[in-house]
């Protein structure tokens, strides 16, 4: 049964990559209707049966939650962007970097990284560069897709980082539900600076905004939040790298993508580099005798990105 979750984890996050990029509605607007809808999906039965939970929170879990809810909406809007520029498989694979921004961040703040997943970062971004090579001989457009899903990458990171904070007193209910509803509020005030309608789609677009929340949301993170409680996280945070391939192959399918053959070449150092961090730094704990822990949780609670 397990078996069968992951696989049907592992397609919701891939689909989410092609489903957005074939939905005919400005980035901005997909990203505010996916928090939106979460945030009432995850938000109602949070208030329902934690409304004692609100009144006891600090300082310190809104700040953290303000840091994240800011984090993961310009990581939307970079990543939905990006999506509409570059291909998909890029796109995904350059996002999926959010792990190695965490090893990374972690060395910039002087924390021991063994040579292993240093190995693993400089495969990673080897492939970030071969992508990107190949991607401006396509044109200037794509290889500015491939910036903005590199920096829906970082932000990823940071939102990770600062959820993985405010969840140490919060509970994933409660934290989602102020998270993404504020990541809402501020995607909605971006649409409205940049001009971008929230509303007026056709229904195609609107059978993609509720696609994109049941399979990637619903189908993808919340099959791998309840993995988690019977599965090691490393093992799952390895499964969730499947996701770079599987948007690969679902595009290729579904949107007749064609990418040079080098493309290919960096998606695989990507995803090999990343294999590497994500087994160095759970061998790491378990040298150290800490709980293992995944780099990247696999699942920011409840509606992640895809990458998250």
């Amino acid at each position: 049964m397990n078996v069968f979750l992951a696989v049907v984890g592992v397609l919701g996050v891939s689909a989410s990559g092609p489903i957005m990029a074939a939905t005919a509605a400005p980035a901005l607007a997909i990203a505010f209707w996916r928090n939106a809808l979460g945030a009432v999906l995850m938000g109602t039965p949070a208030v329902l049966g934690r409304r004692r939970e609100f009144g006891r929170l600090t300082a310190r879990d809104y700040k953290w939650t303000a840091v994240a809810a800011v984090a993961l909406a310009f990581h939307f809007a970079c990543f939905i962007t990006s999506l509409q520029l570059t291909s998909v498989a890029a796109a995904t694979a350059l996002v999926c970097l959010q792990a190695g921004w965490i090893a990374l961040f972690n060395v910039l703040r002087g924390i021991r990284v063994p040579p292993v997943v240093l190995a693993g970062l400089a495969a990673a971004f080897a492939g970030v560069v071969v992508i990107s090579g190949f991607d401006l001989g396509l044109s200037e457009e794509a290889l500015l897709g491939d910036v903005l899903a590199v920096a829906g990458g970082v932000l990823a990171a940071v939102y990770t980082i600062a959820g993985g904070k405010a969840r140490e007193s919060m509970s994933t209910g409660t934290y989602t539900t102020l998270c993404y509803g504020a990541c809402a509020v501020l995607l909605l005030a971006l649409c409205a600076a940049f001009r971008q309608p929230i509303v007026g789609f056709p229904p195609a677009a609107w059978l993609g905004i509720l696609g994109v929340t049941v399979v990637a949301q619903i189908l993808g993170h919340t099959v791998f939040n309840h993995l988690l409680a019977v599965i090691s996280p490393l093992v799952v945070s390895m499964i969730i790298l499947l996701e770079i391939p599987g948007a690969a192959i679902l595009a290729a399918v579904f949107l007749h993508e064609q990418l040079p053959a080098g493309t290919y070449a960096g998606l695989g150092l990507i995803l090999a580099g990343l294999t590497v961090v994500v087994a160095g730094q759970g061998r790491i704990r378990r040298q150290s005798g800490v709980k293992e822990q995944p780099v990247v949780p696999p699942a920011p609670p409840a509606l992640g990105g895809d990458a998250l």
